[in-house]
């Protein structure tokens, strides 16, 4: 693939066109934030700016923007691209924008997709090299895609290194809830909850360990991003929240109880998840 159109040059944009340009110099960028364009440019992750009218010439068109603005965006992308580009998209959630496009003419030239990969930064600077290496890539739909690109697609994750899985976008937006959404509420409100008490004890964040450090991590994420993803997957995170709740209510009810002998088997049985993470994270 020739010309590469990344439309939102912010970490996962731009750490996919930091490694695609060690294979092509024709890696252009569109963004509405002409700040990010340039940084991009200067940080040598993209080779030039565009607009959608230039997207007649695209080879692949990488859709990398918050997911709210993703199902506006992607009908336009696919009026503008020719019949041979394949545009792919790396939202968080699958259901809101495959059922954005189900009916559109071009539908066949959109494969969705979800990187599991990412940081708690933003921006073009947050962009790095390998962010994909041996990360996990869900495809969705891919039935609905044109075969020869499904082919460029897979030829593509290959060489960043990631591992693929096929999931129904249904199935993808229920189990994100779980291992990825819930996770990033419960470190906002475990930093909200901290940030509070520090208010009377200024000495709170001196006391801070790396086990701190590494739960609160994901509340550095840009809320530009998230407000979006939990907009669109309302039902699941609700769903997902109240199962959580109740494990806190229920540990909470363990420790007023006294029932220390139940906490400790809470906690052996939840180690088991370190069998189900090996090799995995």
């Amino acid at each position: 693939m020739k010309n590469i159109y990344i439309i939102g040059v912010g970490l996962i944009g731009g750490s996919l066109a930091i490694d695609i340009k060690n294979k092509t110099n024709n890696v252009f960028g569109i963004d509405t934030n002409e700040n990010h364009l340039e940084e991009a440019i200067n940080l040598n992750i993209i080779d030039a700016k565009a607009s959608y009218s230039d997207l007649q010439n695209a080879d692949l068109v990488v859709l990398a923007i918050p997911v709210d603005k993703a199902v506006v965006e992607l009908p336009k992308v696919l009026d503008a691209v020719s019949d041979f580009a394949l545009v792919i998209d790396v939202g968080s959630t699958k259901f809101p924008i495959c059922k954005a496009v189900e009916h559109h003419a071009k539908r066949r030239n959109f494969l969705a997709t979800h990187p599991i990969a990412g940081t708690e930064f933003s921006g073009p600077k947050a962009a790095i090299q390998k962010l994909f290496q041996n990360k996990t890539n869900i495809i969705c739909e891919v039935e609905k895609t044109a075969f020869k690109l499904q082919e460029k697609a897979l030829q593509l994750f290959s060489d960043l290194g990631m591992r693929i899985r096929y999931m129904n976008a249904e199935a993808h937006d229920k189990h994100i809830a779980y291992v990825s959404h819930l996770s990033h509420i419960s470190s906002f409100m475990l930093g909200k909850t901290v940030i509070e008490k520090e208010k009377n004890e200024r000495d709170i964040f001196d006391m801070a360990g790396s086990g701190f450090e590494s739960t609160v991590r994901l509340a550095k994420s840009s809320p530009k991003m998230w407000t979006p993803i939990f907009k669109q997957n309302k039902e699941n995170v609700v769903e997902t929240l109240d199962e959580y709740i109740n494990n806190l209510k229920q540990f909470k009810a363990l420790m007023e109880a006294d029932n220390f002998d139940a906490i400790y088997h809470e906690m052996e049985d939840t180690n088991h998840i370190k069998d189900i993470l090996k090799g995995i994270i």
